[in-house]
């Protein structure tokens, strides 16, 4: 392969990577706009508008890599930081929104949780505290 293939190839991987990441943002903004509660709108924004923004990332870094000839660490801890930081924010409101008693969906058929939640409170006595 010469020079010039190399270079459509790199471009359209690029390409595709961008688009494809702009896409997936553009479904989770959607997600968010249209899904009827909370954990819902949650798992839209965490699982696609995280996928999304990798997938921009990874190709901003194959085109610094790539065409700049530089190598950004800034890219890829910011790749790092955000496959690790948002599922867990996610999770981490999905929680607090039950524990405080955000109902679900009327839609839902199944609550994994109701049980578990409702033997911690009856397991805990009046003069327990949390630290």
């Amino acid at each position: 392969m010469n020079a010039e293939t190399l270079a459509t190839a790199g471009e359209l991987l690029i390409g595709v990577l961008v688009l494809t990441g702009a896409l997936l943002s553009a479904l989770s903004a959607f997600g968010l706009i249209r899904l009827p509660d909370v954990y819902l709108r949650s798992h839209a924004a965490t699982k696609s508008a995280t996928l999304g923004v990798l997938f921009v990332l990874a190709g901003a870094f194959l085109y610094f890599w790539l065409y700049l000839e530089h190598a950004s660490a800034k890219l890829i801890l910011g790749i790092v930081f955000v496959f690790i930081t948002s599922p867990v924010a996610g999770h981490l409101n999905g929680r607090a929104a039950y524990r405080t008693g955000v109902s679900l969906w009327g839609g839902s058929v199944q609550d994994d949780l109701k049980a578990v939640v409702k033997r911690e409170r009856e397991g805990r006595s009046g003069s327990e505290t949390d630290f």
